[in-house]
């Protein structure tokens, strides 16, 4: 029994760092709302400079469980695939591939044949802000014993550290080398997911044992230090402590977690 409840425990770490952050986005909401009020008759840059540092605040938060609590690096990505590749999936895979055929566009084996709509808007609206983009290629993991990649780990297998190893490959490319017209672009990342194919065939099927399961170019670990995150991660877990010891303030949170969140899927589809 004792055993049972070490396993069951262990299997729940990742609740901590979930209830930590789902908890804290209320308070995030309420700060920023309140700065944003009282910043009305200010300068906008003095409005953006704190807007900056509470998003900073908040993103710091974040990168504490990942660098500190489970010890993998958080990264942010547009994925123009649509969804995650996974080799169990071979509807997904055959439906990619034959939609690849019919464009006359190179099939792909390791990635799946990449859209372009979200790559376009995303591009085209931050390209005056931008000097560069970077192509990032992930591998979780390897190949199990049987000779097969294995799926990639969803985020409770990363908060219970059942993902020891990640490879990322990182492309930097000038803004003026990616194509701006729309249709020009699609080829463009077609050429780029062509490279990141290659990149992953080599990784998992090369014939030399000294190339395989590695990324071409000089290797770097990162890890950011214990002081740049915990700060962060005290201020808002204070904040929503403070707010939760008193009726009032309960109230305060509960209806910004309720109706935030129903305001935001709103947005979002409105936007959409």
């Amino acid at each position: 029994m004792l055993l049972s409840l070490v396993l069951h425990m262990y299997s729940m770490r990742y609740l901590l760092p979930s209830v930590v952050l789902l908890g804290s986005a209320p308070t995030y909401v309420l700060a920023w709302g309140v700065w944003r009020l009282l910043s009305a008759l200010l300068p906008a840059r003095i409005y953006q400079a704190v807007d900056d540092r509470l998003y900073w605040v908040y993103q710091s938060t974040v990168l504490f469980f990942f660098e500190n609590y489970t010890g993998v690096q958080m990264y942010l990505v547009i994925f123009p695939e649509g969804t995650r590749y996974n080799p169990g999936q071979t509807k997904l895979l055959s439906a990619s591939q034959t939609f690849a055929a019919q464009q006359g566009l190179p099939v792909l084996k390791y990635v799946l044949t990449p859209r372009i709509k979200a790559t376009y808007v995303a591009f085209d609206s931050m390209k005056n802000y931008l000097d560069a983009i970077y192509d990032v290629t992930v591998v979780y993991q390897g190949k199990d014993n049987k000779g097969e990649r294995e799926e990639s780990p969803s985020m409770t297998e990363f908060l219970c550290k059942e993902c020891p190893t990640i490879h990322i490959h990182i492309a930097r490319i000038d803004k003026k080398d990616v194509p701006e017209e729309q249709e020009y672009m699609r080829r463009w990342l077609h050429e780029r997911f062509e490279i990141k194919d290659k990149l992953l065939i080599e990784f998992f099927d090369s014939p030399d044992p000294e190339r395989r399961n590695k990324f071409p170019g000089k290797c770097v670990h990162s890890k950011l230090s214990l002081k740049k995150t915990l700060p962060s991660l005290l201020i808002l877990s204070g904040l929503t402590a403070g707010m939760l010891t008193t009726e009032a303030g309960r109230k305060l949170y509960v209806n910004t977690w309720l109706y935030g969140t129903l305001l935001g899927c709103l947005w979002v589809t409105i936007r959409a």
